[in-house]
């Protein structure tokens, strides 16, 4: 009997995906929940699993093809799935050299095109699987690895090439990549964005954090005791006292919010995601840290889902930690303002008549002038500071 492999059910935010990966190919043996095939749309990585087990019998879906949500994609023949086969002599050497790691189908005829050796390839995919984006990415060493050189006719293609030489290399965007190029210059024609700044004294912050570090993380359960923790917490009271910056515009309309669910930028291999803490207003300290490690973790695997990303009234990004010190990040619609943390860095600062060395961190916020007045957007900037300066008024909640 055969059995249809569907895409996942896309949300109304969901247009359409690409079929990123084929894992099986048509005759191999599969088992209920085993993972087929991944769908990339232009917010997260879908994995599909099969429905039941059998032998992969047709494929109607090629690589890079369109999906459509519920869209038949592939069909499997029901049956007791039998224990898969030796490696047919057709299998490449590569497959033998990387010996228990796993390898996508599109990465092993990429990596053979460029005749690049896998071995030589870390994989980020589920449990170590090596990737097309792997294969793109990877930059062969200067010298072959002793152990696993390779021939000479692919070690030629893959040196450095001579000075003088002009190489370009032509790879097309992902859908994610494509949707935020989209999206950022939607906002950029459709916003009257304006960035104010302003800069917070981290020195009672950072004496708190090595004051409680260890005690905080012995409490909750390893939960380190991060700085993004306090900014949400900062950022929940200020949009309480302001609340057109958690508002946003639908049409004519103001929509104001009685929640704050805040969104917090992480970076990816893929691109930048923006899982939200719901109701941020009832998370203590430790819930939002232990949140956002949780949300970093799913990111860099992929397994971040679009519910998960989806909503927000207000976003915190933080460039801080690749070092940048100022920046003016775009608004993430239909949010109205997003602020933008940066790294901490020791400077002269006046205190009290005399110049002292502080820890002093630049902050940005950038809001939609449409909604939201100068004034208001500086006197939130400034909330935030005096809250991060003085951060007992976060906890006693002042």
């Amino acid at each position: 009997m055969a059995i249809e492999i569907k895409a996942p059910t896309f949300p109304e935010s969901v247009q359409e995906g690409t079929l990123a990966t084929w894992h099986k190919n048509v005759g191999d043996s599969v088992t209920r929940d085993e993972l087929i095939v991944d769908i990339e749309t232009d917010k997260v990585v879908l994995e599909v699993v099969a429905p039941a087990s059998g032998i992969l019998s047709e494929v109607l879906k090629a690589q890079d093809d369109t999906v459509l949500s519920n869209e038949v994609i592939a069909r499997i023949e029901e049956g007791e799935a039998t224990a898969p086969a030796a490696p047919a002599a057709k299998k490449e050497e590569a497959d033998i050299q990387v010996a228990e790691s796993l390898v996508n189908p599109a990465a092993k005829k990429l990596a053979d095109e460029r005749g690049i050796d896998l071995s030589q390839i870390s994989g980020t995919g589920k449990g170590g699987r090596i990737t097309k984006e792997d294969v793109v990415n990877f930059t062969p060493p200067a010298a072959p690895a002793p152990a696993a050189a390779p021939a000479p006719a692919a070690q030629s293609t893959e040196e450095p090439m001579p000075a003088g030489e002009r190489v370009e290399r032509r790879v097309a965007m992902t859908r994610m990549r494509s949707r935020i190029a989209e999206r950022l210059l939607d906002v950029t024609q459709t916003t009257a964005s304006l960035t104010t700044f302003n800069e917070v004294d981290m020195s009672a912050l950072m004496g708190l954090r090595k004051q409680y570090q260890d005690e905080f993380t012995k409490t909750h359960s390893g939960t380190r005791l991060g700085f993004m923790g306090f900014f949400v917490k900062a950022a929940v009271e200020a949009l309480k006292r302001f609340p057109l910056v958690n508002a946003s515009i639908d049409g004519t309309d103001i929509v104001y919010h009685g929640f704050q669910d805040i969104g917090v930028a992480v970076s990816t291999d893929r691109g930048l995601v923006v899982p939200v803490l719901r109701n941020a207003e009832n998370m203590s300290i430790a819930t939002v840290e232990n949140s956002i490690g949780d949300y970093a973790g799913k990111a860099r695997d992929g397994k971040l889902s679009i519910e998960e990303m989806t909503g927000g009234t207000f976003t915190i990004t933080n460039g801080g930690v690749y070092g940048s010190l100022l920046s003016t990040p775009i608004i993430n619609p239909p949010q109205t303002a997003i602020l933008g943390m940066h790294t901490i860095q020791q400077r002269p600062v006046a205190v009290n008549g005399q110049v002292e060395i502080r820890p002093m961190m630049y902050l940005a916020l950038s809001y939609d002038h449409r909604l939201i007045d100068g004034k208001e957007a500086v006197q939130f900037l400034v909330t935030i500071k005096q809250l991060i300066e003085d951060p007992a008024k976060i906890l006693l909640e002042i």
